[in-house]
């Protein structure tokens, strides 16, 4: 609830059905582009395709909005789920497609509708979660200063990034020089021998277009032979194409490609949100593998999204430790899963959860080592 009265005859409080046709779209893509840290996988765009096609239906969409002129000043989708092994909680929607938990807050929106915003998502006063989301941001800020004595972070990992203006240039500098620099100019030398190489950088319809190269891409690699590729199921290959035709209608999607003569090499799915770049989806063409395909796309990008007015700063969404990215992207960027306590009980729950879930990364980093030692 808005505890003080003039406050609650200011805001109210809504919850939607996503996918319901009476949602005001446009306020909600207008607090997505406003968010004072950017997440396109809770803008409607890659939300509401990714419901539809995937059966979540339970995920209501939770908002506080000002009663006059009905601007949106706090929205994130929720749902019951397990995070760990044991205990369901009430969790911001992260999933595998989308591994960021950052809810949308307006900066203008006062501490009181933050609290108001946490009471409303968590409504059974139990355990809410905001999984993957970005510690050192400001709406981690906001979010713990609302419920300054009732949180814990826990399940923290630090993944891929690198920064905007100078700082970038420098981690650009720093992972592309010297021998490696030498090593994969030559690599695209001998890449010549196969067509004339070169890199493309697609938007707007052009990336529709370029999207569905890369589906029959990664079709063609060890996603496709296990199963998990987005061309695997039709489902997640009908959600994909919606969302990047969604993301593309208001330039919210760029794909990079590297090219050999006529043949696509590599390719890497970006989407752009509120000045900041989000590396989605990568494949590349295994019969030239020993080119450094994915690692050549990335240094692209990352000059790329240089370039750009207005850039912020780039997450790669990789996870943790990725043998590829990391060298090449130097910046770092550490998430944890943040939990808010309600009710009289929920604070001995809070940690059961939190124990749940670093038994469930204990679990998680045993199978990557025995992965590793398998297959070596």
């Amino acid at each position: 609830m808005i505890s003080d009265q003039t406050a609650a005859q200011q805001y109210e409080i809504l919850e939607f059905d996503p996918l319901n046709a009476t949602v005001p779209v446009a306020d909600w893509r207008q607090l997505a582009g406003l968010s004072i840290d950017p997440n396109p996988f809770f803008g409607p765009e890659f939300l509401k395709p990714f419901l539809e096609y995937t059966d979540n239906r339970s995920v209501r969409l939770v908002v506080v909005r000002e009663k006059q002129n009905q601007h949106w000043l706090a929205a994130a989708p929720v749902g019951r789920r397990r995070l760990g092994i044991a205990f369901p909680v009430t969790s911001t929607w992260a999933t595998e497609y989308s591994p960021l938990g950052t809810p949308l807050l307006h900066p203008d929106a006062p501490q009181d509708v933050i609290v108001a915003f946490l009471h409303a998502m968590n409504g059974s006063n139990g355990v809410l979660a905001f999984p993957y989301l970005p510690s050192r941001s400001a709406s981690a800020d906001r979010l713990k200063s609302a419920m300054a004595e009732r949180y814990r972070s826990t399940a923290c990992a630090t993944r891929a990034a690198h920064a905007p203006g100078e700082t970038g240039k420098q981690q650009l500098e720093a992972a592309y020089s010297g021998k490696r620099r030498k090593e994969m100019r030559r690599l695209l030398r001998r890449l010549d021998d196969f067509g004339t190489t070169r890199f493309s950088s697609l938007s707007g319809h052009e990336a529709v277009q370029g999207f569905e190269s890369f589906l029959h891409l990664e079709s063609k690699g060890w996603k496709g032979r296990a199963g998990t590729a987005l061309l695997s199921i039709p489902e997640t290959a009908a959600f994909a194409r919606a969302a990047i035709a969604n993301r593309a209608a208001v330039n919210g999607v760029r794909i990079d490609q590297l090219w050999a003569g006529n043949t696509l090499v590599a390719a890497l799915v970006l989407f752009a949100e509120g000045g900041a770049v989000f590396s989605w989806k990568i494949a590349f063409d295994e019969e030239f593998g020993r080119y450094s395909p994915g690692a050549q796309i990335a240094v692209h990008a990352f000059r790329e999204n240089l370039k750009l007015t207005g850039f912020k700063g780039a997450d790669s969404l990789a996870i943790p430790g990725h043998t590829m990215i990391e060298p090449l992207w130097r910046g770092r960027l550490e998430t944890c899963t943040l939990l808010f306590s309600g009710g009289a009980f929920s604070a001995q729950l809070c940690a059961l959860c939190q124990a749940d879930l670093e038994l469930e990364q204990r679990l998680r980093r045993l199978m990557r080592q025995l992965k590793k030692r398998v297959k070596s």
